[in-house]
């Protein structure tokens, strides 16, 4: 599977609000297994659909419990508070401090089409926030309280 090619800050598909899916098709489908591809060449731990250049609500993650594949993803609840640092593949060499829910439940839909919610805490919560402001074209330098190189 090929390896997409990774937006960088400044590229005007990270600033748009990214369009929901209509229709898990063929080309969908594809597009979640080479997100996957890409995010894990680049080692992230997420990738949303905009950071390739495709402005939909598609997210991957795996931060090492195995794959989640969301598409139009939603927080349906929220809770908690949590301060820590984040980095992004779009915003290479840059680290933050950001604030964000200590826990957050997603409802999304999986490449078969179907509702699922996913409960995430520590990590996962970060990541499905940090993914999910990218289909809002918000990136982590946006929120973070301080910004500094790796």
């Amino acid at each position: 599977m090929p390896t997409m090619d990774i937006k960088k800050a400044g590229n005007k598909v990270l600033k748009e609000i990214a369009a929901p899916v209509g229709k898990i098709d063929r080309k969908i489908k594809q597009l979640l297994d080479n997100m996957a591809e890409t995010m894990y060449a680049a080692d992230g731990v997420g990738l949303a659909a905009p950071q390739v250049g495709v402005s939909l609500r598609i997210v991957v993650i795996d931060i090492g419990e195995g794959l989640l594949e969301l598409i139009n993803p939603e927080i349906v609840s929220k809770e908690g508070s949590e301060t820590d640092t984040e980095g992004c593949l779009s915003v290479p060499g840059m680290y933050g401090e950001v604030e964000r829910y200590a826990s957050v439940t997603v409802e999304a839909l999986n490449r078969s089409g179907k509702k699922f919610r996913v409960n995430g805490s520590g990590l996962l919560a970060r990541a499905l926030q940090h993914e999910i402001d990218h289909l809002n074209g918000i990136l982590f330098i946006e929120l973070a309280k301080t910004v500094h190189k790796g």
